[in-house]
């Protein structure tokens, strides 16, 4: 491999440009080369309408991806939780990285926990799953809470609650410790109250498939047991046939006996959005070593939740 710089694609908000600056230091190690960064702009950026009107599959991964193929840029940084689960067979996603904390956090007024938030609180959030979640949470546990659409940056939606137009807003953990603010968090939402997006917390590192070089360098970076347990959710997510803003939740966790890792538990959700009805289910099984066992855990839990009436629950089914 020369020994020129490295280009990698990125979005150009505070969060893409946080995650990117850490993949390219990790890259640089691995492959002895510099990386620069080569800012894109994505549709998802320029759009004023929310997400869920606008398609969410794919609205933050084109730009990149057609800058890949253009050659344009070597490789390219997203948030897994952002990119359509169909491959393009020129791409490859050469890395997927240790997970960061893929639970969904709480930054609200006055420091307050979920479930101090007083009756009537307006909680902002761009995300159908989270509607879904936090409304079902609080039909059962007798919570009156109204869920309010906001899209906007990290600085936007906090800037809501600081100046008083919200009670609270719900962000990725993920995101928050990657650009160094979790001290702003307020409370950590238990999976058991609300699934995070299938993929959240972790990045995808792509290139072209025919880089053979670039692929063998970045698949230092990747870690099998993230790749997976995203494979197995995202596999989920293609199954029921809904795009990453339709209101699904699925998280796959390694189950370990003392240090020894014996099963992966892979969770799935989907719920309609004023939270009156779900679908939650699990499934356990060995710990995929390959891609198709992964997509397998996948396709069989999406099936199930399907039996039970999920399709029904999620509005627009994607095409």
């Amino acid at each position: 491999m020369s020994t020129n710089a490295l280009r990698l694609g990125t979005r150009r908000s505070k969060l893409a440009m946080a995650q990117s600056g850490q993949v390219a230091d990790a890259v640089s190690q691995v492959t002895g080369r510099p990386v620069e960064l080569v800012e894109i702009t994505t549709y998802g950026d320029t759009s004023r309408e929310h997400l869920a009107q606008i398609g969410g599959t794919g609205v933050f991964v084109t730009a990149l991806r057609d800058a890949l193929t253009r050659g344009e840029v070597d490789f390219a940084v997203h948030s897994l939780k952002d990119l359509p689960t169909g491959q393009p067979e020129d791409l490859v996603l050469a890395a997927i990285p240790e997970r960061e904390d893929p639970r969904d956090v709480i930054v609200a007024r006055d420091a307050l926990k979920f479930t101090d938030l007083p009756r009537g609180a307006r909680i902002g959030t761009g995300s159908p799953r989270r509607t879904a979640q936090l409304n079902a949470y609080a039909r059962s546990h007798g919570l009156d809470i109204e869920t309010v659409p906001i899209r906007g940056n990290v600085d936007t939606r906090i800037g809501y609650v600081r100046d008083g137009a919200l009670d609270a807003v719900v962000l990725a953990a993920a995101g928050l410790n990657r650009m160094g603010r979790s001290d702003e968090v307020t409370d950590f939402l238990s999976v058991d109250t609300v699934l995070p997006a299938p993929g959240q917390g972790a990045l995808a590192i792509e290139c072209a498939a025919g880089n053979a070089d670039l692929i063998a360098a970045l698949g230092e970076l990747d870690d099998p047991f993230t790749r997976a347990a995203v494979t197995a959710e995202r596999s989920l997510l293609a199954a029921l046939e809904a795009g990453c803003s339709a209101p699904v939740g699925a998280l796959a966790g390694l189950l370990a006996d003392g240090q020894i890792v014996k099963e992966m538990r892979l969770r799935g959700v989907v719920g309609t959005t004023d939270g009156s009805r779900t679908v939650q289910l699990s499934t356990t099984g060995p710990v995929p070593e390959t891609y198709d066992r992964a997509m397998a855990l996948g396709r069989e839990l999406a099936a199930e939740m399907l039996a039970q009436g999920a399709a029904g629950l999620m509005g627009e089914r994607a095409q």
